[in-house]
């Protein structure tokens, strides 16, 4: 999953790749649009992202000399006797050496995949975790509920503190927070004590939800950040598919739920240690400590980095993050794009009652190969990975025809669309006692490819149509695909067994059918629904042409 570029209208195709190539490499954080909300004194979005490059500090390039000591990469500016410290060549972090950049993206991508883990495991014996606690069903299901609701709600958190204190100090609060809270319910002697500890972890384990996606993009350049992300975005859907795998397993061979979350109190303090060697990665940090390392040796007070220097009170990028996602529900994109988002994730978790019942209960299955089944989901997921780069290459093509506009990431949700009734069908009538496993196992990896694709090309496109706010749009998604989710553990078995298995997978293909034609629409007409929202970027799609040899 890429970060797209910031659209603009080309005049021919050199100025389309200056322009890409300037604008997609830097997504705003929230504590920039809460620097460029504090310059304009209102809460609305800027209408171009030309306002962004115009500045009330004069700055000029050049080698600057203090105390008989020549510096580069410092820049002079004319607020004060300030000096701008910025990076050197080959200094940046998507300048740094390949193994060290991989080495990066590895420590945190693993850290997003333990907590997404999480969020699962526990469902490998949850009826004998209600057993034990004298608790029904509807109750237990509420330790996967809270844990995915803290996910959707952390982030209004996580997200600014880790544009002002760096990446690092939030990895390694949070995951000690997640280690700390999930050690209670493995001891827990009531369900109360589980239930709080699992809402405290899910809060905890959000921060890597919002921040690996950002460190992915502080480390690689668009043209390099394909396979990081789309390793990245994976662990989002095959940490909950492992999940059921290991609980079930860990669940039918020790005999008792409480192992379950031993184990996973075990990774969740390996992803706590990892943590501590995860190094920091936000550019404004490093250039602030930068500027601090030459203060200090030095003696002098002069340099300082440009966040610094534009800096906002923290009061006002809590104003953003907290206020933004909400306002931005109004958007006829965003909560269209989101809902549909929402109800992929939702589906995923419903496989985690689904996937017993077709297995389990249908076909005499234990936990532990039930846990198996779910490699199934996995599968698909990798062959939409293999969609997902080759999508790279229709959006150039798009790009050179009708400029870089967001509907050029459609493509491969266009295929899922399709695809996802399908799966459903397919394990409606596929379900039915006696009949061969092979149907349901094929319904996953189906449900697993068409998951991916409409998700990672959704989300390509809301981060497209809202690139200049594109950090509170992501958050508003998150929100309300986190709160849809976690309210599935509290429907979905009485929707199986109530309306019957069959029919209730009908219900939901239905719905599938019912939403799948809104990515072509926005395929041939998103241009026209962009125009008439209120806050996204008002670019057209247009007809380019293509001289030269500059081609894609």
């Amino acid at each position: 999953m890429s970060f797209p570029p910031t659209p603009a209208t080309p005049t021919h195709h050199s100025d389309l790749n200056s322009k890409e190539s300037k604008t997609l490499d830097h997504i705003p954080t929230v504590q920039e649009e809460a620097r460029e909300e504090h310059e304009q004194g209102a809460l609305h979005p800027v209408a171009s992202s030309d306002r962004r490059a115009s500045s009330t500090t004069t700055l000029n390039q050049e080698t600057v000399v203090t105390h008989g000591m020549e510096h580069r990469g410092v820049t002079k500016t004319s607020k004060g006797d300030k000096t701008i410290v910025e990076f050197e060549p080959e200094e940046g972090p998507k300048q740094w050496k390949n193994p060290y950049r991989w080495y990066c993206t590895f420590t945190a991508t693993s850290l997003a995949l333990v907590v997404s883990l999480g969020s699962s495991m526990p469902t490998g014996d949850l009826p004998g975790t209600a057993e034990t606690l004298h608790v029904s069903n509807e109750v237990i299901n509420l330790t996967v509920s809270l844990y995915v609701a803290g996910f959707g709600i952390g982030p209004l958190l996580c997200a600014p503190m880790s544009e002002v204190y760096g990446r690092r100090p939030v990895y390694i609060v949070s995951m000690f927070i997640f280690f700390i809270f999930t050690l209670p319910c493995a001891l827990a002697p009531n369900i109360a004590t589980i239930l709080a500890g699992r809402m405290i972890a899910g809060l905890a384990a959000s921060a890597p939800f919002c921040n690996v996606g950002g460190t992915v993009a502080d480390l690689w350049a668009t043209h390099e950040r394909g396979i990081p992300m789309a390793a990245y975005s994976s662990t989002l859907f095959l940490g909950p598919c492992l999940g059921p795998l290991f609980g079930g397993w860990i669940g039918q061979k020790t005999g008792h739920w409480r192992w379950i979350y031993w184990v996973l109190f075990c990774f969740c303090f390996a992803a706590f240690i990892l943590a501590f060697f995860t190094p920091e990665t936000l550019e404004i940090v490093l250039l602030r400590k930068k500027a601090h390392r030459l203060n200090k040796q030095h003696k002098t007070d002069m340099y300082i980095s440009k966040a610094d220097l534009d800096r906002v009170p923290f009061r006002e990028t809590m104003k953003i993050a907290l206020l933004r996602p909400f306002i931005l529900m109004s958007e006829s994109i965003i909560v269209l794009f989101s809902f549909y988002l929402s109800f992929i994730y939702a589906l995923l978790y419903a496989t985690f009652f689904a996937f017993p019942i077709a297995f389990e209960e249908k076909r005499g299955w234990s936990a532990g190969m039930t846990g198996v089944a779910f490699l199934s989901i996995c599968i698909g997921i990798f062959l939409a990975n293999l969609v997902n780069w080759w999508q790279e290459t229709l959006y150039a093509r798009h790009a050179v025809k009708h400029g870089p506009v967001p509907e050029g990431r459609l493509y491969p949700m266009m295929i899922g669309a399709v695809t996802l009734p399908i799966a459903l069908l397919i394990l409606a009538f596929t379900s039915y006692p006696g009949m061969t496993w092979v149907g349901p196992a094929a319904a996953g990896v189906v449900f697993g490819f068409s998951m991916v694709t409409i998700y990672v090309a959704g989300n390509s496109y809301i981060v497209d149509s809202y690139s200049h706010v594109a950090a509170s749009a992501i958050s508003s998604k998150n929100l309300m695909r986190c709160l849809i989710a976690a309210s599935v553990p509290l429907w979905i078995n009485q929707l199986l067994h109530n309306l019957k298995f069959q029919f209730g997978c009908l219900l939901l293909a239905g719905i599938a059918v019912v939403i799948a034609p809104m990515p072509f629409y926005f395929f041939f007409r998103g241009d026209r629904v962009r125009t008439r929202a209120k806050r996204a970027l008002k670019v057209e799609k247009k007809d380019v042409k293509v001289e030269g040899e500059g081609a894609v």
